[in-house]
Formats: structure tokens, C-alpha cells, sequence
């Protein structure tokens, strides 16, 4: 698992590689990512937008920005929490993704929490030895 605190706003990703989902052989591998966001501030805060930066093995990038997440702006009050799971393909057999969240206090207030660097990884990827 893979975390990042924000402004009171924990961000907590564990991704899976989905074998049943990739084709290897066709260089499609295919990752699921579940998360967890629990607000540890003492405001209520709505999730506006996301913002994701995914890059393969090979250093390429793909930048994917929306509203909300699994087309929801969810809103957690204080000691409240959202958990959701989304995917990914790459051309590779790893990866790295990074991004973040644009929240919205109840003041009206934006301000951006980090999604923690986390790693593709799926048991195609050569083990190198340094």
C-alpha cells in the first residue's frame, strides 16, 4: 500500500495486476487500483477533480484529468471516507502512475492532495539485478 497526507486528507492506493485482463503476448497488461481517501481534517471537503500522470517501462506518458472519480464527486465530512477501484492498460509489463485530487472545501476554498507514487507491476516484468 502506498500513502500520502494532505492538508488532513489521507490518500491510501494498492494496485493488482489483473492476468485474466492482460495479454502478453500482445503487450496489454492491465492493472486494477483500488483507493482510499479518509478525511482527517476538521472541514468537510467535496472531491472535485482528478488528475493522473501514468508512465510504461518504456517512458511513456499519458496524462488523464476529469471530474471526480468513477464518476463521482464524493463528500467527506470529517472522519469520513471514500473507497473506490479503477484500472489501467499500459504496453508494458510495469509502470509507475502519480497524480492528484483538486478538493473543494466547504468555504469554497480549492486546494490539490497528492496521490501517493505508485507501482505497475505484473510477473512478466524481467527481474534485473543491480
Amino acid at each position: 500500500m502506498y500513502e500520502a497526507v494532505t492538508s488532513g486528507i489521507k490518500v491510501a492506493v494498492t494496485p493488482h495486476f489483473l492476468e485474466d485482463q492482460s495479454s502478453p503476448g500482445e503487450d496489454h497488461y492491465v492493472w486494477a487500483y483500488s483507493v482510499r481517501i479518509v478525511n482527517e481534517s476538521e472541514r468537510v471537503v467535496r472531491l472535485r477533480n482528478r488528475h493522473w500522470c501514468i508512465t510504461d517501462a518504456n517512458g511513456v506518458s499519458q496524462e488523464v484529468r476529469g471530474p471526480g472519480v468513477v464518476g463521482e464527486q464524493p463528500v467527506l465530512a470529517p472522519g469520513e471516507s471514500f473507497e473506490y477501484t479503477s484500472g489501467t492498460p499500459l504496453a508494458t509489463p510495469s509502470g509507475i502512475m502519480v497524480g492528484s485530487y483538486e478538493m473543494e472545501a466547504s468555504d469554497g476554498a480549492l486546494f490539490d492532495v497528492a496521490v501517493p507514487a505508485f507501482s505497475l507491476d505484473s510477473p512478466h516484468q524481467p527481474i534485473q539485478l543491480n
